[in-house]
């Protein structure tokens, strides 16, 4: 098959949804702008492809043409050159199709976990925000749903590096979470389908909204302590 009879026998539905979906988040302010970034695995005979959106797009305009054919794993862009360029962030994508079996990653910029990650965040080193006791983490498919470690990556102006670092973790860490923090950035979530990815980072962002409103600040006083 040649380059133009792949790019011509794409599903466009998966095109469709990426779209659909980026309006969805556009509208909640979590894409603003050209901010932001989805992709989806393509199963069949095209499983070594990913669909991700373009780059410098808004996001809240896109259609199922504003979406890159690349390879999942690579990243290399797979179809004929044309006008559209993979997002500058292909590479994290890729590193989570290499080291899950996630079929559809989103990535963001929500206020809470952004300020979350902000919080967490240390210079030089990985580091990780404790979940824990939350009701919300029973929507990520951990294997312990009452606490989890969410990994807070450094904000390399190299992407590549971030996503270096993100493969090696997953690597080393295969019971972490389906999701992880950007220094100064944003989050990024995976599922097997965009429903899921999309349902996962709500999780994540309300709990990070709890948390932001002080959630786990102080403590509150008990009725059998008010009755002492």
């Amino acid at each position: 098959m040649t380059k133009t009879e792949e790019q011509n026998s794409l599903p466009t539905a998966a095109g469709e949804s990426l779209a659909d979906l980026s309006r969805i988040l556009y509208t909640r302010g979590w894409m603003p702008g050209t901010s932001g970034n989805l992709s989806v695995r393509l199963s069949g005979n095209h499983a070594s492809t990913a669909l991700i959106t373009a780059s410098g797009r808004d996001k809240g305009e896109l259609t199922a043409k504003d979406m890159v054919a690349v390879h999942a794993t690579t990243g290399e862009e797979v179809l004929l050159p044309g006008r559209l360029k993979a997002s500058a962030e292909t590479s994290i994508h890729t590193a989570v199709y290499r080291r899950t079996d996630a079929a559809a990653v989103v990535h963001v910029h929500s206020p809470y976990s952004t300020v979350m990650a902000c919080r967490a965040a240390e210079a030089g080193r990985t580091t990780a925000l404790l979940l824990e006791r939350f009701e919300l983490l029973k929507g990520l498919g951990l294997d312990d749903p009452a606490r989890t470690e969410l990994p807070v990556f450094r904000n390399w102006s190299d992407v590549r590096l971030i996503a270096d670092e993100v493969a090696t973790y997953l690597a080393s860490h295969p019971g972490a979470p389906p999701g992880l923090l950007i220094a100064d950035h944003g989050i990024t979530t995976w599922g097997r389908d965009l429903a899921q990815a999309r349902n996962r980072l709500e999780c994540i962002e309300a709990i990070c909204q709890l948390l932001v409103l002080g959630a786990r600040e102080g403590r509150a006083e008990t009725t059998e302590e008010l009755y002492q």
